[in-house]
Parts: structure tokens; C-alpha cells; sequence
């Protein structure tokens, strides 16, 4: 399997779990909420922050796509790699939120190392030769 063809499933797993958890939070934010590693979410009003987790993931999801379908690769990578931020951040959230270590590495940890691992590709792909 050449490289470009790897870095193509990357990049489409990542636009694909993007959309995937977005429209999870926007479309059944309890459950989704449930999974996250943070418990108690928010209530009520406050449930909101559902809505602003998830239209982030589909934006996410979304700009990879567009920079995937129009063969910007370079690009992609770059974005995918200042994108890392988020589950990383999300990982900080849930151990500063009262959620364990193992679950915060093994959920969002995971999907942290999966989007680098993506990036690294992708900018090796690209690179000037």
C-alpha cells in the first residue's frame, strides 16, 4: 500500500470521526455526553455546551474534508496537525473535570495520537524532496 493511499484513509477516519462525534452530541447529546469521560454534565441550560461541542466537530470534520477533496494535502496536514489541539484539550478537560487519567488517555489520548500519527503523515507525504 503506498503512502498517499494511507494517508487518504487517515485523513478520511479523521474527517469521519469528526462528523461522526459532532452529529452524535448535536443529534443524542446525553449519550454522547455519557461516553466523553465527564460526569455530571451539564444540566438544563447549561446543556448548551452540547450544541458547541458538537457544531466544533463537524467543523472540524468539514474543513478536512474540504482541503481533502480539493487535494490540498500539505494543507490538510498542517490543519490536521493544529487540530490536534482538540482532543488533546479534551483529554485535559476530563482529568481537570474529575473524570481518571486511564479513561481520558485511552479515549481522548487515543484519538490525540491518532491525529498526529495523521499529520506526521501527511506532512512526510508533502514534503519538498
Amino acid at each position: 500500500m503506498s503512502l498517499k493511499r494511507f494517508n487518504t484513509g487517515l485523513a478520511v477516519l479523521v474527517v469521519l470521526a469528526g462528523l461522526g462525534f459532532g452529529l452524535n452530541f448535536l443529534v443524542n447529546p446525553q449519550t454522547a455526553a455519557a461516553g466523553f469521560g465527564i460526569d455530571p454534565w451539564p444540566q438544563a441550560e447549561a446543556g448548551g455546551y452540547f450544541v458547541v461541542k458538537g457544531v466544533r466537530d463537524i467543523a472540524y470534520g468539514l474543513t478536512a474534508l474540504v482541503l481533502l477533496l480539493l487535494k490540498h494535502r500539505h494543507a490538510l496536514g498542517w490543519v490536521v496537525l493544529a487540530d490536534a489541539i482538540i482532543p488533546i484539550g479534551d483529554c485535559i478537560a476530563v482529568v481537570a473535570n474529575g473524570g481518571t487519567v486511564a479513561y481520558a488517555l485511552g479515549v481522548h489520548g487515543s484519538a490525540a495520537v491518532l491525529v498526529l500519527i495523521a499529520a506526521a503523515s501527511l506532512l512526510w507525504e508533502t514534503r519538498k524532496r
